[in-house]
């Protein structure tokens, strides 16, 4: 079947985007909207978009002037009669989705196909209120839908495999990558989004963390391309109310369930970007600049708390060990690092050289000042030699008892000023601190991996920590180059706690059959942006590693949706870990 002309019925931010996105294919589009002020409106909203993709270097001013002599504009559903395929995008509410679908159904032509851009609501509800349930598809788009490269196309029990075939056909003339799926609440983008997106809020609305420290968090930590917070203000805090209301009804589980802030902002007409104030406060209603409002983050550190600071002493020898030793012999400061042997030590010294070796390679630093740093590195085994550390960063296994060891040694070691931090990723940092006679001199300072690179540090001061030592801990963050996000001491902090439920989730997706690894990581790469879909990154992170922080998320939390799925703990039993192993969710 070819789609020669398109309909959109509703061309809100979504629909004005499928109109673009459809006219600038070259085909034919014909919008509805309710009145001639809405007309105008959506009319003006696609210019505007086409005009930024032309400054942006996307289109040229032809091409855009081509794109919108496609598009034309009404206010009666007749002037789609004799379209070959209609897009239904008007608000989520499943009333007004059914009288446009029977009202479409009258007008267009026997052979026609109505598709919805709903995220939420079910497909069939809207295909048996018409004569041709059969032609009736889901075809949801992802905000921006110039830009997202995702179409989750929904297929019900009636659905016929020509109409399958001529949309996913007609979803790559688009440029968009269909993923075809089932007829269920969230489909896939949406199922595994918004329960990670409510959670957030929850963090915020406990005070866990400030919502910039949650943003700045899941960007730096993870690479989204936008915290979760400031998502949901540009998806809309009225739909993404109106998803989680449809995914409780039909899954239950409290993960689901609106938390009560965003309710309550709902209710106060604070929508996100579209009004001017959701989670943020912007300039003007539309726009996406953030302005300072009552809520803003907390100060930043002052340097002059760490001034004398001169020397850093890293315990461990791995990976995150030699990559924080690297950052802060960067940020001018010697480096004492203490394994368990002399030639331990000298091997996380040579993995450093290796590293700056790159750059030099790279033409990012002098060979003189490689030797320079190089030279500020001390390798020992003998844990008296962190005796003259301003800071001691502990970098070993994630082994409770072997850390409360360590920094009992260490608080006989250390001068009395000295801050003793540990960069656990989900052990209980006062465990660490109630193992020393100072306690309130003890932090948690999560560096992500590959430390040289990754931005982020969360800093997690326990019950016991004194303001001095957390305001030290801020600047020296700072001071070696690194953003630090200030949360309390309870499993995952922040992006463990976001992000391993999602994955967890991810894997009970794929076991109930769902859909499939390559279609849930493309879903999630193209429909939300992430650098990785789940699948691959568990890979990266490892099975086992996966497997261990959503036990300790489980037991910190008792929520029920944190256990481990089944088929994760099976794969871990048999050795299939990921990468490391050759063999996870993929096959390398």
């Amino acid at each position: 079947m070819e789609i020669s002309k398109v309909g959109v019925v509703g061309c809100g931010t979504m629909g004005a985007g499928i109109a673009e996105v459809v006219a600038r294919a070259g085909v034919p589009v014909a919008f509805v909207e309710v009145s001639g002020e809405a007309v105008a409106a959506a009319r003006a909203r696609i210019e505007a978009s086409l005009g930024r993709a032309v400054a942006g270097g996307k289109l040229d001013a032809a091409e855009r002037d081509a794109a919108l002599a496609r598009i034309s504009g009404g206010t009666e559903l007749g002037d789609l009669e004799d379209a070959d395929l209609v897009i239904e995008a008007v608000p989520e509410r499943l009333h007004v989705k059914l009288q446009v679908f029977q009202a479409l159904d009258e007008v267009m032509k026997p052979g026609a196909l109505i598709a919805t851009n709903t995220s939420s609501l079910p497909v069939i509800d809207l295909a048996v209120q018409t004569s041709r349930p059969d032609r009736v598809v889901g075809l949801h788009f992802f905000n921006p839908a110039p830009v997202m490269n995702l179409v989750e196309l929904v297929t019900t029990v009636i659905t016929s495999d020509e109409s399958v075939e001529a949309l996913r056909s007609f979803a790559a003339t688009l440029g968009k990558t269909p993923v075809v799926i089932r007829d269920r609440a969230g489909f896939i983008a949406n199922l595994l989004l918004f329960p990670y997106l409510n959670q957030a809020i929850g963090m915020l609305e406990d005070r866990y963390a400030t919502r910039e420290d949650i943003d700045a968090s899941m960007r730096f930590g993870t690479g989204h391309p936008m915290g979760p917070l400031g998502l949901l203000d540009l998806i809309g805090l009225d739909s993404a109310l109106n998803i989680l209301d449809r995914l409780h009804e039909e899954f239950g589980g409290t993960r689901y369930a609106p938390r009560p802030m965003l309710r309550h902002l709902v209710a106060a007409g604070f929508l996100g970007r579209k009004t001017g104030r959701g989670f943020y406060t912007y300039e003007a209603p539309g726009s996406p600049v953030v302005a300072a409002d009552e809520a803003g983050g907390v100060a930043k550190p002052d340097p002059a708390t760490v001034d004398g600071w001169r020397t850093v002493g890293v315990l461990g020898t791995g990976t995150m060990a030699s990559g924080i030793a690297e950052v802060c012999v960067k940020a001018g400061f010697d480096v004492v690092i203490r394994g368990r042997s002399v030639d331990k030590a000298q091997g996380a010294v040579r993995a450093i050289d290796k590293s700056l070796s790159k750059a030099v390679e790279r033409g990012k630093l002098e060979a003189d000042a490689k030797d320079a740093l190089l030279a500020k590195l001390t390798a020992t085994d003998d844990i008296a030699g962190f005796g003259d550390c301003d800071v001691v960063i502990e970098a070993v296994a994630e082994d409770l008892e072997l850390k409360r060891e360590l920094f009992a040694q260490l608080d006989q070691v250390t001068k009395p000023s000295a801050l003793l931090a540990t960069t656990t990723s989900s052990l209980p940092v006062i465990e660490c601190a109630m193992a020393t006679s100072r306690p309130e001199r003890v932090i948690g300072v999560h560096f992500f991996n590959p430390a040289a690179i990754m931005r982020l540090v969360e800093i997690v001061p326990t019950v016991r920590t004194e303001a001095l030592a957390l305001e030290q801990a801020r600047a020296f963050t700072a001071k070696v180059g690194k953003h630090g996000v200030l949360c309390g001491d309870r499993a995952g902090f922040i992006v463990n706690a976001l992000l391993f439920p999602y994955l967890n989730d991810a894997v009970r997706m794929l076991e109930s059959g769902y859909a499939t690894v390559g279609e849930i990581d493309a879903a999630m790469k193209l429909g939300a942006g992430h650098p990785m879909g789940p699948f691959t990154l568990m890979d990266v992170v490892g099975l086992d590693v996966t497997l261990e922080i959503c036990k300790a998320l489980h037991a910190e939390f008792q929520e029920p949706d944190f256990a481990p799925a089944q088929l994760l703990e099976h794969m871990v039993s048999i050795g299939y870990l990921g990468r490391k192993t050759g063999r996870g969710f993929l096959v390398y």
